[in-house]
């Protein structure tokens, strides 16, 4: 896969650090132990989930009852991106429509700004879908009798919001997204980007504090779908938005996320940043999905680094990175001073060293072995 683009970390941790445990205030979405159960017993099916403990395997037999989501708890942070991935059939689309009851669980519980949604009436359902979150789907499924300019502002015209109003924030949604120019346009005059575009315009008109996206740029071609993914995590970093983004590819969710949740078979295996799903994962199903992705923007000097005492050299002509420098720029940082390592300093204190036995270690994903043996001089 290709290599990612370096960036900041985002409130969630980004692709740097993992961020701490989630200040309460600070969660817009927690889901806590979610299940869901298709099936025309699945009321049997829960009952004997919770007295017993059945598994999955055990539903479908003992019941006919298929488990769409296992026990499912993830948490979205103000400000944050967070992608679930998973392939085909892993239970990501029904987790993410069962966060606005778009299917209703099973099991658990949702909170969204710490209100429980099993317990809204339809009205204050139809408020939190119209105002508190948006969603984008693969199919925009754009009105085709209505030109761009409406179908932007359709979410405010079912609101009832006044003509002139909706226009006029639908029109300010539509130069967020590039389309200013095509305002008086049909749906069929447009790209399948350019129609995804009016879909996030019409759900950034409601000014939703949450957007959740499902697999939204999959059917566009390579080249569209990257401008788009980077057009999106800028957007959403710029007015402070919030989303949960599914995908079924690991570098999406790693050049969007600021956390991945990874889901196979209905059940969440692991949930952190790219960085640590990467260097740690979960178990060999995690492993298998990231052995192909590069390690030169993700991995960070303080992933890579052991403490300075462990080094043996002298340290006062190393040249210097912060703890989140990646392993490109730690290798740029060695190649130009002509070092065999790298002093990392944080707020001017000297926190650890890298050296090249650390960063071959880091690039080959194999940190075990340069820790054992001390991060000696390389």
């Amino acid at each position: 896969m290709n290599d990612m683009q370096s960036r900041p970390a985002g409130p969630g941790g980004g692709a740097g650090r993992p961020g701490g445990p989630a200040d309460p205030a600070e969660l817009l979405i927690d889901c806590r132990s979610v299940w869901k159960v298709f099936g025309e017993r699945s009321r049997e099916a829960i009952a004997a989930i919770t007295a017993q403990g059945l598994g999955k395997q055990q539903v479908l037999r003992d019941y006919n009852c298929v488990v769409g989501v296992s026990d499912a708890s993830l948490q979205l942070r103000r400000g944050e991106i967070l992608c679930i991935m998973g392939l085909s059939g892993s239970g990501k689309s029904t987790l993410i429509r069962m966060l606005n009851r778009l299917i209703e669980p099973s099991l658990g519980q949702i909170l969204v700004e710490g209100q429980d949604i099993a317990r809204l009436d339809p009205a204050g359902l139809r408020r939190m879908r119209a105002r508190q979150i948006g969603m984008v789907f693969q199919s925009v499924a754009l009105l085709p009798h209505r030109n761009v300019l409406e179908n932007a502002a359709f979410g405010l015209e079912v609101q009832g919001v006044a003509r002139e109003a909706r226009n006029r924030t639908a029109e300010a949604a539509l130069a967020r997204v590039g389309l200013s120019d095509w305002t008086a346009r049909y749906p069929s005059e447009l790209s399948g980007g350019m129609q995804q575009r009016v879909g996030l315009a019409r759900a950034l008109a409601s000014d939703p504090e949450i957007i959740l996206m499902d697999e939204p740029f999959s059917a566009l071609d390579p080249l569209i779908r990257r401008q788009l993914q980077d057009e999106f995590r800028a957007l959403s970093k710029e007015l402070g938005k919030s989303a949960v983004f599914i995908t079924h590819d690991l570098d999406e969710a790693i050049r969007i996320g600021d956390r991945i949740a990874i889901m196979n078979d209905g059940v969440i295996i692991q949930t952190g940043t790219a960085e640590d799903i990467v260097m740690n994962p979960a178990n060999g199903y995690v492993a298998d999905f990231v052995a192909g992705i590069s390690r030169l923007h993700l991995v960070r000097a303080h992933s890579v680094m052991v403490p300075p005492a462990a080094f043996a050299g002298p340290l006062e002509a190393l040249p210097e990175c912060p703890p989140e420098a990646d392993i490109d720029a730690l290798i740029g940082l060695i190649t130009a001073s002509g070092s065999d390592a790298v002093a990392v300093r944080e707020a001017g204190r000297l926190v650890g060293v890298v050296t090249t036995r650390n960063l071959l270690a880091g690039v080959r994903g194999d940190l075990r072995p340069a820790a054992q043996q001390g991060g000696g001089r390389g």
